[in-house]
């Protein structure tokens, strides 16, 4: 088992990093770079939804805090398979009640996963667009209490993260 806990972290992360390399062509004006990122996060999709199969969620103490970053990096990203990112969902909520993942990663899933479904976004962490040069966020289902909660899971005020934004 240990054997292949390592080749799970090792799979773990360069599939994180060949996300991180074609991430920019997601919204590309060119349809071969797109294609080439959708049929990369099917993929990978595809292979967390295997790696659940076997090991429930990759938590922290199963393979590591980079491992398990970038299976939430590959949930988060399997925008076309709502199956997979509810199932990460749920495996995920189980794990950060037991401690052995983040409550910050289990926000941004489950905004991407409402905004996925049509639905109402919580903490505001997806962007619809941007508007005079600003991030827009989706609907959120309490615009009043977005940063309350955001603070809640760690995650910094919406207005700090468009500050940032607009510097980079």
């Amino acid at each position: 088992m240990a054997h292949d806990v390592a080749a799970l972290t090792a799979e773990l992360t360069d599939m994180a990093a060949a996300d991180h390399l074609l991430a920019a062509h997601a919204n590309s004006d060119d349809a071969a770079e797109q294609l080439a990122w959708r049929r990369l996060t099917a993929r990978h999709g595809d292979r967390l939804g295997e790696i659940m199969d076997e090991y429930g969620w990759p938590t922290k103490e199963l393979v590591g805090e980079e491992a398990a970053r970038a299976a939430w990096l590959i949930a988060q990203h399997a925008d076309r398979q709502l199956d997979v990112q509810r199932r990460a969902l749920r495996l995920i909520q189980q794990a950060v009640s037991a401690g052995s993942a983040g409550p910050r990663e289990l926000a941004f899933l489950r905004d991407r996963t409402l905004v996925n479904e049509g639905r109402k976004q919580v903490y505001g962490t997806q962007i619809a667009g941007v508007k005079d040069g600003a991030p827009v966020p989706w609907p959120c289902e309490e615009p009043e209490r977005m940063d309350e909660l955001r603070a809640e899971v760690g995650i910094p005020p919406f207005d700090e993260c468009v500050a940032q934004f607009s510097a980079a």
